[in-house]
This record gives structure tokens, sequence and C-alpha cells, in this order.
């Protein structure tokens, strides 16, 4: 009983953190849309500020990251993913992926489908369509198994919604206010008021950053390559922070199945 009292709290602390975080970036500020966002909240436990929920176009949509996050809450058995050799096309890009989610070690699994070509990606993510097939195929799986009727982020074709920034100022000292020799922020900086200002989730921003680098972890890059990484980052955010989302949420890690 304490621990459903705990979690109950935990969960309307959340929402009323999530309503005001809404109204600050401006996002989803109609009644009707907040009073869906407490109902998300309460029953999914998803978090705005780390960026597991998006309003776009007029309503909500939960990301690969939340949905990867409740199935770890959940304590999810195993995500099974496999191609989907016959109605795939390698040489037109097109992929369609299975997924199964297993809820349990004694589950039946829950079946999602994913698919992706050129014609229903965004130019940021191109190239990358058999990750983001895999990536639509896991997040159907998980929305049936925990029963989401809400669209995912990454099952939307190609966005074209002008980006949001977040309003919420960035720290007036500590580690943000540091300069570097020439008078700038210091690269480390500059990469956390990007992640501040564009509300983007700060360990998928990292993984995102090494892949682009070319190296194991962010650490390990070049400075050379870190502002190369800062300015790509940038641009994307500027022109279409929904498909920049997209692209980081494709870095979140699945859970593994159970031996």
């Amino acid at each position: 009983m304490k621990s459903q009292n705990g979690t109950s709290l935990r969960l309307k602390k959340l929402a009323s953190q999530n309503v005001r975080l809404a109204k600050r970036l401006d996002a989803g500020r109609s009644p009707s849309a907040l009073t869906h966002l407490r109902s998300l909240t309460l029953d999914f436990g998803f978090a705005l500020a780390k960026g597991e929920l998006l309003h776009l176009n007029g309503g909500w949509y939960v990301t690969h990251a939340g949905l990867i996050r409740l199935a770890s809450r959940k304590h999810c058995a195993g995500i099974d993913v496999g191609q989907v050799d016959q109605s795939s096309d390698p040489l037109a890009g097109r992929w369609v992926f299975k997924a199964t989610v297993f809820k349990s070690p004694t589950s039946k699994g829950f079946v999602g489908y994913g698919d992706a070509d050129p014609s229903n990606v965004s130019a940021l993510v191109r190239g990358a369509e058999m990750r983001v097939a895999e990536t639509r195929a896991v997040n159907r799986a998980l929305r049936k198994a925990y029963g989401i009727g809400l669209c995912s982020v990454e099952e939307l074709g190609a966005l074209s919604s002008q980006p949001r920034p977040s309003t919420i100022p960035p720290p007036s000292n500590g580690a943000h206010s540091a300069k570097s020799g020439n008078g700038q922020p210091r690269l480390r900086d500059q990469l956390c008021l990007l992640i501040r200002q564009y509300n983007l989730d700060p360990n998928l921003t990292k993984a995102y950053a090494a892949d682009f680098c070319g190296t194991e972890v962010l650490s390990g890059a070049s400075r050379e390559l870190v502002e190369s990484f800062i300015s790509h980052l940038t641009t994307a955010a500027k022109e279409n922070r929904d498909a920049l989302v997209c692209k980081l949420n494709s870095y979140a890690q699945p859970v593994e199945a159970k031996s």
C-alpha cells in the first residue's frame, strides 16, 4: 500500500511538472491538451523534460526514448527484432522490420511492423532508413504491449513543422558561464546550451555526437570534430527540431532479452 501511495504521489508530482514545462515551452497550452498531458503522465509516467513526449500539430506524440524507458520501468522481458526480407528492397532503400515485445518470460509477445524508405523519412535521417524502420517496428510493438493509443513521433513521415525552441533561460553561473581563451563559451558549454535551448535528451545527443565524430565516446573526439558537430546540431535544430529528435531517438538502447 505504501509503495502504491508513493508511486501515485510521484506521478502526480510529475504531472504538475509536465504541465508547468508545457506552459513554459508554449507547447500544448490549451486546456484540452494539458488535460491529455496529465492523463498520459498519470497512466504511463512520461516525462516531458526528458523528451518522452512532443506536442506536434495540435496533438501529443510519444517518442522512442519514452517507450524504451516505459518498457524498462515495466520490467520488459525483452524485444526481438528482425528484418522482413520478402518486403525489403535494400537497393531502393526500403526496409521492413518486425518487432516482438515480451512483457514477461511467459508472454506470447506483441508484434509490430515498421517500414521506411526515402519517401517517408525526413531528409535529416536520409540514408538511415534501415534504423528508422527498426525503430518504428519496436515503437508499434511497445505501444501494443502497454496499451498506448498514441502514435509515436518516429512513426510519422517526413516532418515539416518548424522548431519551437525552449524558453528556459540558461543558468547565469556555473559551468555554462565559463569562457574559453577567445572569450567564447567552451565547446562543452555550447553543447549544453543547445541541449537546454531545444529541450534535447542529453544522453542521446552525446551518443549522436560520438557517432558523428566517429569515436567511442565524445571525449575522444578532436576539437575540430566537436565544433563541426555543434555547427551541424545547431543547423538541424533550427531547421527541423522534430526530425532531429527522431534522429536522436534512434540512438536509444533497446531492452535486451533475458537469457
